[in-house]
Order: structure tokens, then sequence, then C-alpha cells
């Protein structure tokens, strides 16, 4: 530039390099920088003006001199946004600054040679995945609970995933053995089958998942202790899994006094770790404990950004997200891998009509209730095989095996349709000659019901001693 007699130098448009820097980044697939500004705070709601981003995406909430807090984007209205923070929002004010988490950012409890991202660009959440992850417990953002270092041979991946088509899967036609003689003979499960353990508090639930971790035969367990009592993990682990059990399981803990978005998050994630090792071609267990706290973590987000109750307070959403969650369980594709999943649904006072219980009953391919009455009478496991069915034993065990399982299931009816006659004594003997075969035989069959904690009984073992329980010497010819 000449000015009089002094020639300037013209230094570059400070705008131009910014531009064309953006241009880079979106020739890269970057997207630009999103942030806006923290509005209100109503609960365990943030709600964000300026800041248009995806629902499900990653953001930081910070402040100067303070650590960020991460959120998920839940829901928006016109311009604003609804966050559900997964952090302690204490400290936070108004004006505070939400930007979306789009930097790469490495997971401190990663080993240090793989440098994986926690956050993608595009603002989605990636977890740590991989056998490097067998004989770990992890919270619901992959970062390790054990006290056992960094967590080696993992890598981070996106938690969204392609569905599969129903065409493509595996059907189930295979039966697997539990290991728990109730199970094995008369709710015969399938491999690849997804199904639901109905029970109340403190009627043994618990110690029945462990006794199905222990001794059900797959090649990964996966468990995820979602929405319950903290003291559980511990004793999950030391107490039912034991040092052999871990060694071959995952468990991803979110207790009761995470945040909802977490325990929502920790569900995904077990079954995301599931599904990577279903992809390798593994046989996996995937034990979820709870279906009903994940639903409840859902209820607590929706109704807190406004969604209308419905069913005893559950928005319609939570009954939409419920076959998201189990649907990515099962066979894989033909010859890969497998995901047999049972989901616990706590029956509120043993409400077997409960709207989330209902709901589960719907989606899952069987059901186990576990009886209030039989664990006080010390009957366990507490099994109620009459409300109890697997919707896919007929596809996966022999004609005999199903005949004999039938004639169980007609003639312990028929002595639970004549118990009141019969304790009270006003049932006379040889009146019905079904009646007098029950009555002969229920000790035996109800003893056949009953295992141990430590005990286990193989498929065959269990169809053996079923057949010695009802006699039924016709099907012996």
């Amino acid at each position: 530039m000449q000015i009089g007699d002094v020639t300037m130098k013209r230094d570059p448009v400070p705008w131009q390099s910014f531009l064309d820097h953006a241009k880079n980044r979106i020739k890269c697939g970057e997207s630009l920088e999103v942030s806006g500004k923290l509005t209100r705070l109503t609960g365990l709601v943030l709600e964000a003006s300026g800041l248009r981003v995806a629902v499900g995406s990653q953001c930081v909430v910070s402040m100067p001199k303070q650590a960020g807090v991460l959120a998920e984007v839940v829901g928006f209205s016109d311009t604003k946004a609804y966050l559900m923070p997964a952090g302690d929002i204490h400290g936070l004010s108004c004006g505070a600054t939400v930007g979306q988490a789009e930097t790469y950012v490495s997971i401190p409890n990663l080993s240090d040679d793989l440098n994986a991202p926690v956050t993608a660009r595009n603002g989605a959440l990636l977890l740590p995945l991989g056998l490097g992850l067998l004989g770990r417990v992890v919270d619901a953002q992959g970062n390790p609970m054990d006290h056992k270092g960094p967590i080696q041979g993992a890598v981070a991946l996106p938690m969204d995933r392609k569905q599969i088509n129903a065409m493509d899967r595996d059907p189930v036609r295979e039966s697997l053995d539990t290991g728990v003689r109730a199970i094995n003979a008369l709710l015969t499960i399938g491999r690849g089958q997804r199904i639901g353990l109905f029970a109340g508090s403190g009627v043994g639930k618990s110690v029945l998942l462990g006794m199905m971790a222990r001794y059900t035969e797959a090649d990964v367990i996966v468990v995820g202790l979602i929405g319950e009592r903290g003291r559980e993990v511990k004793e999950f682990i030391e107490d039912i899994l034991g040092e052999e059990g871990i060694a071959r399981a995952v468990v991803v803990a979110a207790p009761a006094d995470e945040p909802p978005i977490l325990r929502m998050q920790g569900a995904a994630y077990a079954t995301a770790i599931a599904e990577n090792y279903r992809d390798k071609g593994l046989h996996v267990l995937l034990l979820m404990d709870s279906l009903t706290r994940y639903a409840m973590a859902q209820r607590e987000i929706a109704l807190a950004i406004g969604e209308p109750p419905a069913t005893k307070g559950y928005p319609p959403s939570c009954f939409a997200k419920l076959p998201k969650l189990v649907e990515r369980s099962g066979n894989g594709l033909k010859g890969v891998g497998s995901i047999t999943a049972f989901y616990t649904v706590l029956t509120e006072g043993d409400d077997q009509q409960d709207p989330i219980a209902d709901a589960a009953r719907a989606i899952l391919d069987g059901h186990i209730v576990l009886s209030r009455a039989l664990a006080e009478s010390g009957h366990f496991p507490a099994i109620d095989i009459e409300q109890s069915t697997s919707r896919v034993m007929h596809n996966v065990v022999s004609p005999m095996h199903f005949e004999l399982a039938r004639r169980y299931r007609a003639i312990s009816a028929r002595f639970e349709k004549g118990r009141d006659l019969v304790q009270i004594g006003a049932y006379v003997s040889g009146s019905d000659p079904a009646l007098d075969e029950a009555i002969q035989k229920h000790e035996q069959m109800a003893k056949f019901l009953q295992q141990a904690m430590y005990e286990s009984s193989t498929m065959a073992a269990s169809l053996s001693e079923m057949s010695d329980a009802i006699s039924s010497k016709d099907l012996r010819r």
C-alpha cells in the first residue's frame, strides 16, 4: 500500500485466516465450535441458550477456576437446550459457558499407548471396549473402580451402534445350561434368549443371578448393576462371582446415588460391552439388575424436561426406551456370537401388573417369577413355576423333555388347585385320582425345585431328576 512516499506492508486480514481454518475443518469432517450460556437450573435440568446441537450430544458446562461438568443434551425448545448433568452441579451459576465437547481428550485410565478419545468431535460419547475389560469393574463412564490401575487392551468406541436386521439374526435353536435345576428342566433357556427375572425385594433375586453367573455355559459374563444399592457391588463380586467368576466377567456399576443420565448410560454401556464381545464370536451372558431402575432413570429425566406423565407417573418415552435397550441383545449374525440376557424387573408390592413389569413381559422372550410366599417358607430358589414361562423352550428341547415338563406342570397345577381342600381336611382320598397322584408326588416334586446356592445341576442331571420326581413310567419305555 502506497501512502505518500511511504510504502506500507498490508497485514493479512484476521478473519481470512479464521475462514481458511474453518474451511480446512469442514474438509476434514470436523464441526465448528458451538457454545452457549447457562440461563436456568431447575432440579437437575440445565437450560442453555444459544446452544444448537443434536439431542444426545455431550457438552461441558464450565466456569472460571472450576472444573467443567459433563452434561448430555436431552431435549430442546425453540432456541433453548435442556441438558442433564453427569456430575456435581454445585457451584454453577447463571452465565456459565456451555460448549459442545468436541475436542479429543485422552482417557487417563486407559493405557498411555492408546490415547483414546473420551468424546468425539460431533459430541458423541466414546467409551472403552475390548478384551482388556475382562476382570474389571468400571463405572458408567468407563473409569475403573477396582483400584487395579489403568485399563489395558481397550479402545474407545462409540456407544451408538447400527441395529441388526431382524432377518439377519440367527434364530434361537440351541439350549443353554444355566446350572439351575428348575430352569434347566422346566424353563429351558435358549442361547440368545432375552428373559425377565420378576421379583420383589428380598426374595432371592441376587442369589439366583449369582448362581447363573457362576454356572452358566458362557465365554464372557457382563453384569450391569444399575440403580441398585452401592454396597451390592463389592458383595456381588466377592461373595457371588468370586475370583474364578470375575476373571471372565465385566461389571458396570451405576449405583442409585449416580445422576439419572449415568444410570441410563451404565445400562447402555453394559449392553455395548456385550455387543462388542458378541461381534468377536463369543457367547455372552448379560445380567442386568435392574430394568426397572433404568426405566425410573428415564422417568426422572423425562418428567424434569416437561414430558407429561402417563401410567403411574411413567411418561411414554419410558416404554419406548425399554425395547430399544432389550433388542440390542440376542443372537448376532449367523454363526457369529450371542448375548443371552437376564433382566431383573422389580415388582412393586409384588404386583405383577406393575406398568414396567407388564411392558417388560411383552418385549422379552419369557419370564421367571419369584414368589414371596415360597421364599418365606424357605423354598429357594423361590421360582413360581406356574407363573413362569420360557417362550423358546419348545424350539430348544427334545419332544421327550418337553413332554416331561408339561406333565410336571400338570401335576403341580392339580395339587395347587386342591391345596385348600387338602389342608382343611375336606378332601376324601380316592375322589379324584389326579389329585391323589399330585398329593403323593408333591413332596418329591417340591424337593426337586430346591437347590443350594453353591450347588450346580447340569442339563442332563436336571432332566433325569425331574423324571424321577414325577415317576412317569409311561415315558420311560
